[in-house]
């Protein structure tokens, strides 16, 4: 693999200095650095910051194949600036056995554009009643460290007891989708002033607030690890802060879509809206800001949700919940937390790629851009503003609340291990 020299790029936003990359490993930073032959990438004005990490990405491989796969996925994945996602268990079969996870792992070792990272299953089938091969899934040659229900909540908390027993042995964590889910059924979107309006079945936050309160308690008392999906309410980031002053053990991740969408936008009954969990209130919205700058939440995860075009494009209650979000997330936390004065570079770094990869284990991934590093990097033009084209998305679905809309800029680079995963904003 030929060097590649990254000429005057803003290392985690600060002053403009040089990356030589040789192989997989960075070699050098610093100031008019020279390699003889080597490929010179002009990044005068550009920010470079480690591969992004996603968390919380919905791949649908195997079974869902007409949304996305693990091919299309990490496609949209390094067009996005990510070189590892965590690709979440609701597959068809379920990831709830150390095969399923096997292959998902393997078929992102084939395709090359970023590292997979499977997720187990909590429950067999996700059906919240026995405990999957959390031992076996870990063992396998995946190495999974987290696992979720994620789609569905673990809401039996015997079971959820059990669950953070068992990963404390090896230092998993348990992802958990907080719902409970007697308050949200029939629920439709967001319980609230637009919900009694429109006369869609109410979401409360208390839905998702009690759960949270519960499994903080729980791993307190088990002294395990607990992470917190998607937060969505003003509430649960309260919850969230208590704990983290108690010393529980908790992370908790927010969703780009949840720090700019509101449910106002429900009232076009445009089920490109529709969400799990729902999109809340401005007060909701500016409390999600605050708690990510303050670091009351930890991180940014996608929660990618690709869907085929008849399952969105139908009634309201009829459609299924989620977004795509890999190939627009870091224009969305610019626009809402970096050109609003909120984070820095070096603090979407923090939440993008350094906390995901420790919360997650991801080896390799979610290091200082130094010399001994792997080349695990990306480059975005931050100058840059545009409408959002979906035609020109690398998943396979187009379920995109941002159509049309402008936001702030754009990657430009991917490198995984060295090698360009992306270049001028073209697949390689």
């Amino acid at each position: 693999m030929s060097k590649i020299l990254i000429r005057g790029a803003k290392v985690l936003g600060g002053e403009p200095h040089d990356v030589l990359i040789d192989g997989s490993a960075i070699e050098a930073v610093g100031a008019g650095i020279s390699a003889e032959g080597a490929e010179v990438v002009d990044a005068a004005g550009k920010v470079l910051l480690p591969g992004l990490v996603d968390l919380h990405t919905h791949l649908r491989e195997p079974g869902r194949e007409d949304s996305e796969t693990v091919l299309t996925g990490t496609r949209a994945a390094a067009s996005g600036g990510y070189t590892a996602v965590f690709a979440m268990a609701n597959t068809f079969p379920v990831a709830d056995t150390a095969g399923v996870v096997e292959q998902v792992y393997r078929l992102g070792q084939q395709h090359g554009y970023c590292d997979v990272q499977p997720i187990g299953a909590v429950t067999v089938g996700l059906e919240g009643r026995k405990l999957a091969e959390l031992g076996a899934m870990h063992e396998s040659a995946a190495g999974v460290t987290v696992f979720s229900d994620d789609g569905k909540c673990v809401d039996d908390a015997v079971i959820m007891r059990r669950a953070l027993e068992y990963v404390k042995a090896f230092g998993g964590v348990v992802a958990q989708h907080a719902q409970e889910p007697r308050l949200t059924e029939g629920a439709q979107m967001n319980e609230g002033v637009v919900s009694a309006e429109l006369g869609l079945g109410g979401w409360p936050a208390v839905a998702e607030e009690s759960i949270i309160a519960r499994d903080v308690l729980l791993a307190e008392h088990v002294g395990s690890r607990v992470h917190i999906c998607h937060l969505s309410t003003a509430g649960s980031v309260e919850i969230v802060r208590w704990a983290k002053s108690r010393g529980i053990d908790v992370t908790a991740e927010v969703t780009p879509h949840h720090l700019l969408l509101t449910d106002e936008l429900v009232r076009s009954y445009n089920p490109v809206y529709k969400v799990n969990p729902p999109l809340r209130t401005q007060r909701d919205v500016l409390a999600l800001r605050e708690a990510l700058a303050d670091g009351t939440i930890d991180i940014v995860a996608t929660d990618h949700a690709p869907h085929p075009h008849e399952d969105k494009d139908c009634e309201w209650a009829a459609a299924a919940m989620g977004m795509v979000g890999l190939e627009t997330a870091l224009s969305v936390v610019q626009e809402t937390m970096v050109d609003t004065g909120l984070l820095d570079w070096a603090g979407v770094a923090e939440r993008m790629s350094f906390k995901p990869a420790a919360i997650g284990q991801a080896r390799g991934h979610g290091r200082p851009v130094s010399a001994g590093e792997p080349a695990n990097l990306m480059l975005v033009d931050t100058e840059y503003r545009g409408s959002v084209d979906p035609a020109g998305f690398a998943s396979r679905s187009r379920n995109t609340p941002y159509e049309g809309r402008e936001l702030p800029g754009r990657v430009t680079h991917t490198w995984l291990r060295g090698k360009a995963t992306l270049v001028d904003g073209k697949l390689t």
